[in-house]
């Protein structure tokens, strides 16, 4: 039976076989260093001449990068070695001698590696950031179903925009338009309705030709949706999870976080409670910084860098006008003009990694909303309904999963928090 690298530690003294392939090699004459991995970890098996047999020997000299074989040996600690722990080589089996591998231990450019994609995956700094990409996701999972949320799968293809624009993948659904969701968020209003806490997580799909460093055209999304919770639950909800997940990954993923060179320091001061200003204070804050800025624009990348400067942790900015927001977010009672809605934005320019609001509830106030924003009473009927039977006051947010990773990861693109980008000019591999 097979053992991983990931839990050699367990058989320290003991004869182990792995299946693996081969990341690099080195040689000193008489003895042989093979960089070995498995998709679990790296660890060193280290063949010496005069103790295997000389078939076992020139296997390993042909040995080429990417190779898979299988690998017999004993497993010993040793302080020096990254993982703690090396492999003395008694066996090798190859598999398949590989070709020669395009991605050679050397710099690449960016589009070359985009290129290949498919085996540029394989390095560990890729494999780190995938495996914090999934550690983040058994957090938050994790944690909602903790709290009472259900899971709940809305659909992907959509008769209707949740944020009424224009930016959709159109398709035909047999004779009807359809499109690829932006955003599973109405669905999970409605599940919200039938069971109290809800969230989804799957794909969004937004047509929108951008080149940022933040910007997928792909992206996935954690969307939980709340029966009975206010404006002001819904903050709490947002800190609570968030500091959660950046504690699981500092807990689990240390490792990884030395490989990306990612100093753990400006994580753990992720801890509540978060800074919370008015889009207003934000305002008076970039006109004081020299950003000019007039009230009822949107905050664009180089306004949210601004204000997270001056946070050490992630910070909301609550309360934006309403009319440069969704038209499902309730206005401030006290002041209809701001929404009762928040961004999170992430320190280190990040940006925004959290959008949540509480949701209109008035079924007069809806309908104005949909002659304001000019969408269809038919397509959203049902939408309609669910302030017609048993309307609450509700709220959720959504947690953008690709800049959550890059912003925890300390990356200067979200490219390589997804393991097959698609972008404005990107649709392979």
């Amino acid at each position: 039976m097979l053992t991983t690298i990931g839990n050699v530690s367990a058989h320290v003294g003991e004869q182990v076989r792995l299946g693996a392939w081969l990341y690099n090699k080195r040689s000193s004459g008489k003895i042989q260093f093979l960089q070995l991995r498995d998709g679990t970890g790296f660890i060193q098996g280290v063949l010496v001449k005069s103790k295997v047999s000389p078939e076992v020997w020139e296997a390993a000299v042909e040995l080429t990068q990417e190779s898979s074989l299988y690998v017999e040996g004993t497993i010993r600690a040793d302080k020096r070695a990254p993982s703690g722990y090396e492999m003395d080589v008694t066996s090798i089996e190859v598999i398949q001698q590989a070709q020669e591998y395009p991605i050679a231990l050397k710099e690449h450019g960016v589009e070359f590696l985009m290129d290949h994609r498919h085996l540029w995956i394989r390095s560990p700094r890729q494999r780190a950031i995938l495996r914090i990409r999934s550690k983040i996701v058994q957090a938050v999972r994790g944690w909602l179903d903790g709290q009472g949320f259900t899971l709940v799968d809305p659909p992907v293809l959509t008769p209707s925009s949740c944020e009424g624009t224009t930016n959709l993948f159109h398709t035909k659904y047999f004779d009807e338009d359809a499109y690829l969701t932006q955003s599973g968020q109405l669905y999970m209003e409605a599940a919200a309705m039938a069971l109290g806490r809800v969230y989804s997580f799957g794909p969004a799909f937004r047509a929108e030709k951008s080149k940022t460093r933040r910007h997928l055209i792909e992206f996935w999304m954690i969307e939980p949706e709340m029966a009975f919770v206010d404006h002001e639950e819904n903050l709490v909800i947002q800190e609570n999870m968030l500091t959660h997940l950046v504690r699981y990954v500092l807990e689990n993923c240390r490792e990884e976080l030395e490989i990306l060179g990612r100093d753990p320091a400006s994580l753990e001061k992720v801890q509540g409670p978060f800074p919370r200003i008015t889009y207003d204070e934000a305002v008076e804050l970039l006109n004081r910084e020299g950003m000019e800025f007039t009230w009822g624009e949107d905050f664009g990348a180089p306004h949210e860098t601004k204000i997270a400067e001056s946070f050490d942790r992630p910070v909301f900015i609550t309360h934006y006008p309403t009319e440069i927001k969704a038209f499902y977010m309730k206005p401030d009672p006290s002041r209809p003009e701001v929404a009762l809605c928040a961004d999170l934005i992430a320190p280190e320019g990040y940006g925004e990694i959290i959008g949540g609001s509480q949701r209109i509830d008035d079924p007069a106030l809806l309908d104005e909303r949909f002659q304001q924003h000019q969408l269809s009473r038919e397509d959203y009927a049902w939408y309609m309904d669910l302030r017609k039977y048993g309307t609450v006051p509700h709220s959720g947010f959504g947690l953008g999963l690709e800049r959550t990773v890059a912003w925890i990861c300390g990356l200067d693109h979200v490219r390589e928090t997804i393991p097959f980008p698609r972008m404005l000019n990107r649709l392979y591999p």
